[in-house]
């Protein structure tokens, strides 16, 4: 009978003593890279497609010119290709693209205004007049930012360049600290800008193919209409001047639409460029090519065999809930998992490979959770491939919990 007694004792005080210990010192459960698994893998029947003369598993021979090249399907999140994509590398007028992302940032923010007027000082005239690709600015001049954004995009304005930064915030070295604020804030970790055009800073400037994706993708999904609106122009006239773009696939690869060329004798031959077919974007980079053929001839191969060599494959619609994440001293212990956008997989021509998925997050999620916030990711790997995962946010908001959570915390802990 006693022993009984005790068993039940025990049981019943075991979990309330947990109660009594600080809530830090609670366990959380860990796994490699902080990540926890909170579903099993889940199989899914390979999917049909059609046939394709596209080898994914030959990529094209033109890149064997080029030392870096990346091709990224925006649309799932994967790699289709990568020679060397985390190589630092001088980007030339490629810089200009975060010149570009920095201004549609200032303008979201309501720091400058699109019809802002800006004039070119003296200095920047004595310093950038006719001094590579630009717009023939002079001080007697009041271009609007609207004006100078087009210049920089589509016809590679040094001296439009200049003129922004110094109008917009106060000097260049103002402009390359937001520049580089901006870079870390998106996390591009082998960047780092010290001028606003690329112009040769003795390797001051300098890039990963790998981070340029990552401008690229925060440029289209975040300012979608600044992006239409300003970059991939095959012509500019302005002030009586009509100039073309160089861009080695606008106006000649179905569905491109920009972004940006790069050339210096130190650099060699960049670019960064993307298309968009059927609601699917596919983002490139190839650089330090030796001749503006090798690099243009790449860089129309890359996206065409993108496009030919794999099919993008709907998986989720945009707000499905696809599972549920543990939540410590919330509210409720669970949060639902949405997706924020349809997600697709990029799956090669003619595949078999099984599709097999997992919720990861490092867990468990700690109130409070705020609804539509990144709390974790959706791995998906095809075959044996490297897997890539997308983001997943909260379906609903979680407030924070009181004593009466810790509780029940404690308990469940305890139990489960």
């Amino acid at each position: 009978m006693k022993r009984h007694l005790l068993k039940f004792l025990s049981a019943l005080l075991l979990p309330l003593a947990a109660l009594l210990l600080p809530l830090s010192t609670m366990p959380v459960l860990s796994a490699p890279n902080d990540l926890v698994a909170q579903t099993g893998d889940a199989h899914y029947a390979p999917i049909a497609l059609p046939n394709s003369a596209a080898d994914p598993n030959s990529p094209p021979p033109e890149l064997a010119k080029v030392p870096i090249a990346l091709l990224i399907d925006l649309s799932s999140g994967q790699t289709l290709y990568a020679k060397e994509p985390d190589r630092r590398f001088v980007p030339a007028s490629i810089t200009k693209v975060m010149t570009l992302y920095t201004a549609f940032e200032l303008i979201k923010h309501r720091h400058i205004k699109p019809e802002q007027r800006l004039r070119m000082s003296l200095s920047a005239f004595k310093d950038w007049d006719h001094v590579g690709s630009t717009m023939f600015l002079d001080p007697t001049m009041n271009p609007s930012i609207n004006d100078l954004l087009l210049g920089i995009a589509n016809v590679s304005a040094n001296d439009a360049c200049i003129v922004l930064a110094e109008g917009a915030a106060g000097s260049v070295p103002n402009w390359t600290a937001l520049m580089n604020g901006q870079a870390r804030r998106l996390g591009m970790k082998n960047s780092h800008f010290g001028t606003p055009n690329g112009w040769m800073d003795e390797g001051e400037t300098f890039v990963s193919a790998l981070d340029l994706t990552k401008l690229a993708e925060a440029m289209i999904v975040g300012h979608p209409d600044f992006y239409h609106r300003y970059v991939g122009h095959e012509t500019l006239s302005w002030n009586g001047i009509t100039q073309y773009n160089h861009d080695p696939i606008l106006g000649r690869i179905e569905g491109a639409d920009g972004i940006k060329t790069g050339f210096t004798n130190q650099s060699g031959f960049g670019y960064l460029g993307t298309a968009q077919r059927g609601g699917r974007r596919l983002v490139m980079v190839v650089a330090g090519a030796s001749r503006k053929h090798e690099r243009d001839a790449a860089a129309r191969a890359l996206m065409n065999w993108g496009f030919a060599a794999f099919s993008s494959q709907p998986i989720f619609a945009a707000g499905q809930t696809i599972g549920e994440a543990k939540v410590q001293g919330g509210t409720d212990r669970h949060v639902n998992l949405v997706t924020p956008s349809g997600f697709a997989a990029s799956m090669p021509m003619d595949t078999k490979d099984p599709v097999s998925m997992r919720i990861v997050y490092d867990g468990p999620l700690e109130a409070p959770v705020e609804k539509g916030s990144i709390v974790a990711a959706l791995e998906i790997r095809i075959g044996k491939k490297a897997p890539h995962r997308v983001p997943l946010v909260a379906g609903e908001s979680v407030g924070r919990g009181g004593w009466l959570a810790r509780l029940r915390d404690g308990l469940f802990g305890i139990v489960t």
